[in-house]
């Protein structure tokens, strides 16, 4: 059988699963998890953190002859090669990502999280190096495959066997059955020719295939909270800080030039343009497949059982088939667990665990693109936490801001980033739109969290350095973009070679600065 065969087959079992028994069924794993919540299994002594990180990856000259007709242009990652780098697949075979260890919040704990990412990306650098191709940390590639178009590689599909499957998308049954399931495989005139619609301000692509959220790539910060019934207060202030926190992060300002509509040239995408795309494609791309935007600022929720029922309750996607058995912990709650890997919200409570005794409730922090640093991605792996050890303890009045205006705060700080207009309130508890007060509040409060959490002064401060350097300086790696892209446009590039010209530029600074280095050194 070949692997197309197999993969079709795979699809049309997962689409045979009876939707409404799925629902039901994870219903009722809703209600181990809450027996488990009520008996404190999911309790721990301390507060952990751990960490995802996603790459792509692109030709670097060498040794292949793709690798060197490419010039930092998007490769595709050999299966093998992933397996040798120890990393886990994506969704496009551009992609690699990396899973740290969950280690104590701690300076040492932090320690462990820089040294892991450093080591394993290294080693995994090294295997990229005798394909001819290198990771790159980035919110967003603009280069497509050499001799490919971005529209055409995000957009190609094949027919097997009746199931329609994009050419360039890793073979998770999961992610092909989303173009192939009800309604939302329509293909009518009226529908532009696919399924899915991907709206960024400038761009409109159709594709029959969840294919262009492949363009993006995050961190996700992870905060495990050592009491679960916590987590109903560490998730709104998670709420509050995601527009400042995003705000400081922005670093996807632009997409492959040729996705662009004609009466969008360079000056428009710079002066209309969102700051951090990234949000507009993950929220377009899959909420086309959903009837509730299932990608969306979430709502607070009051008490933890509320977290769990939201979850159990949202809109079924893909209702997976059950796996074979395993003396995993959560296993007794395994439907639940597949249905809430399409719980997309950009912030979101995780229940789970391998056994009852590392059973944990925590935050998954997902608004961040990828940074152009190790050292700049930590940093807000270490900020993330330092709030949700400090704003609960400190009982910090930002909790009382409105929910509507935390997430008009997000909002806007992915149309204008760290120049947004957001509001705050300061601890004194006084409102204010004052972007220095706000950043000051913040990462002060970021660095108490982490002094109470056993670092030194010292070391908290080293922890969130890289972005102090961000709201001191009122620059962003997407102002970074930008402004490389306008002095091309200046110079009389046209936009297309602007955006790769800056792309290309990106990389080479990263290629001396991403595993040891910094942003503020660019």
């Amino acid at each position: 059988m070949s692997t197309e065969s197999a993969l079709a087959d795979g699809v049309r079992e997962a689409l045979a699963v009876d939707a409404e028994e799925f629902t039901a069924r994870a219903e009722e794993e809703a209600e181990v998890v809450k027996q488990g919540l009520h008996d404190g299994v999911f309790d721990n002594h301390q507060s952990i953190v751990g960490f995802e990180y996603e790459f792509y990856a692109v030709a670097d000259g060498r040794w292949s002859e793709e690798s060197r007709a490419g010039e930092y242009a998007l490769m595709r990652v050999p299966r093998r090669l992933l397996e040798l780098m120890g990393f886990e697949k994506e969704l496009g075979l551009h992609n690699a990502e990396m899973c740290t260890s969950p280690q104590p919040l701690s300076d040492h704990g932090l320690r462990a999280q820089l040294s892991e990412v450093r080591a394993r990306l290294e080693a995994a650098e090294n295997c990229a190096r005798v394909e001819g191709m290198r990771l790159v940390s980035d919110g967003v590639w603009t280069i497509p495959p050499a001799g490919e178009t971005a529209r055409g590689y995000l957009t190609d599909n094949v027919d097997v066997d009746g199931i329609t499957v994009a050419v360039n998308m890793s073979d998770a049954a999961r992610y092909h059955a989303m173009a192939n399931a009800g309604e939302s495989t329509d293909r009518s005139e009226g529908s532009g020719g696919g399924s899915t619609s991907l709206e960024v301000p400038g761009v409109s692509l159709s594709a029959e295939t969840v294919m262009p959220e492949s363009l993006i790539t995050s961190i996700q910060p992870h905060y495990q909270v050592a009491q679960a019934d916590t987590l109903p207060v560490h998730f709104r202030y998670a709420l509050r800080i995601a527009g400042p926190l995003l705000a400081l992060g922005v670093n996807s300002p632009v997409l492959p030039p040729d996705l662009y509509d004609d009466d969008w040239d360079g000056e428009r995408v710079l002066d209309e343009g969102a700051t951090e795309n990234r949000i507009h494609v993950f929220e377009s791309v899959l909420n086309a497949h959903t009837d509730a935007n299932k990608v969306r600022f979430p709502k607070d929720f009051h008490d933890i059982e509320e977290a769990v029922d939201r979850i159990a309750g949202d809109e079924t996607m893909i209702p997976m088939p059950e796996s074979g058995d395993s003396d995993r912990y959560d296993d007794a709650f395994a439907t639940f667990r597949t249905k809430h890997g399409t719980y997309w919200r950009w912030v979101r409570p995780v229940f789970e665990g391998a056994s009852r005794s590392s059973a944990n409730a925590r935050i998954e922090f997902r608004p961040v693109a990828a940074q152009p640093t190790v050292r700049d991605s930590i940093a807000f792996q270490a900020a993330f936490a330092g709030l949700m050890q400090a704003l609960p303890r400190h009982e910090h009045p930002i909790i009382g801001l409105d929910w509507e205006i935390a997430r008009d705060n997000f909002y806007a700080a992915v149309a204008d980033g760290i120049d947004a207009d957001m509001e705050w309130i300061g601890y004194d508890g006084e409102h204010t739109t004052d972007a220095e007060t706000l950043f000051t509040d913040l990462l002060d409060h970021a660095a108490a969290g982490l002094v109470t959490a056993g670092c030194s002064e010292d070391e908290a401060e080293s922890w969130l350095a890289p972005l102090r350097y961000r709201a001191d300086h009122g620059t962003t790696p997407a102002d970074w973009k930008r402004e490389a892209i306008r002095t091309r446009l200046d110079d009389g590039e046209t936009f297309a070679d602007a955006v790769h010209g800056m792309q290309r530029a990106y990389i080479e600074n990263q290629s001396e600065t991403l595993v040891s280095g910094g942003f503020s050194s660019w």
